[in-house]
């Protein structure tokens, strides 16, 4: 079968990446001061983070239905098979409205993998799908082997400052107010379907340390059990901070001894929520094929 991989701009990869890889990336919609924006077509980085800093009303959305169902019924006339690889649905609505109607219109066509990623672990698995794909696995098969590896990921971002979780209702104004005051950056984990604080600190430097040594917990206590890290990608993400996030891609190739580390922004979805200068890493082991 010809099985066509899908995803959302939540993955980190942009519409050109995606022509380069033969996929399709569904941009994720903003509403901003009333106009309707969508990631990486109408709305950059540059002007998106211009915006927010100008304090523009930014409302995070989910592309209609019917955007995605034509672009299913585009892939199908090619295609025999879609896998569709959307955001968690643990921090979108999306994912669930588009595998009701898989299921109910699409069946056996169109496969929608809630696997609970999201930016470079997404990303993760929107190259496992294409590997799959074109060693023959149909979509049936590769949303079960994806669904089996669901877990085996984590994601920890570093906040630079607590005014958009306070603006997002994230934090109270004066957790905002007493945070900002003493310089408290928190750090955020995501793991399986949650977004929540894992711990604070002051300094960036520090933030790293913490950051990779949680990593290193994570790849010993349920990404690797034997130790190994060269069955693990490590990558990193940002929020209008590249310089700083490819010296940290420096700082980890050179503690876990690996060379394949992706360095991407943050989708806006997230970034329109924790704002500029944020450092994540993320870790996530190969796919087990069974």
């Amino acid at each position: 079968m010809k099985v066509a991989i899908m995803t959302d701009s939540n993955s980190g990869i942009t519409q050109n990446e995606a022509k380069e890889l033969g996929i399709r990336v569904i941009p994720m919609p903003f509403m901003i001061e009333g106009e309707e924006y969508y990631e990486d077509i109408n709305l950059t980085q540059e002007q998106f983070y211009k915006l927010i800093e100008n304090d523009a009303n930014v409302c995070t959305s989910q592309p209609s239905i019917g955007l995605v169902t034509s672009i299913w019924d585009e892939l199908l006339k090619e295609y025999d098979q879609v896998v569709y690889i959307p955001m968690s649905s643990g921090l979108s609505m999306s994912c669930a409205t588009a595998r009701q109607m898989a299921l109910a219109h699409y069946k056996d066509k169109v496969f929608v993998v809630d696997n609970h990623r999201i930016s470079i672990t997404q990303k993760r698995s929107v190259l496992d799908a294409m590997k799959l794909a074109n060693l023959g696995y149909d979509g049936s098969q590769i949303e079960e082997i994806l669904l089996k590896n669901m877990h085996n990921s984590s994601i920890y971002i570093l906040v630079d400052t607590l005014k958009y979780l306070c603006k997002g209702g994230r934090c109270s104004k004066g957790v905002y107010l007493m945070g900002s005051l003493l310089k408290i950056k928190p750090i955020l984990q995501i793991h399986g379907e949650k977004l929540d604080t894992f711990k604070k600190t002051r300094t960036l430097e520090n933030a790293k340390r913490i950051m990779i040594e949680q990593v290193k917990e994570d790849i010993k206590n349920f990404l690797s059990f034997d130790g190994r890290t060269d069955n693990i990608h490590i990558d990193v993400a940002y929020t209008k901070n590249e310089q700083e996030a490819l010296k940290f891609a420096e700082e980890i190739k050179a503690e876990f001894k690996v060379n394949d580390v992706i360095v991407n922004p943050l989708s806006l979805s997230v970034s329109c929520h924790i704002g500029p200068g944020a450092l994540a890493i993320g870790a996530t082991k190969d796919t087990i094929i069974e």
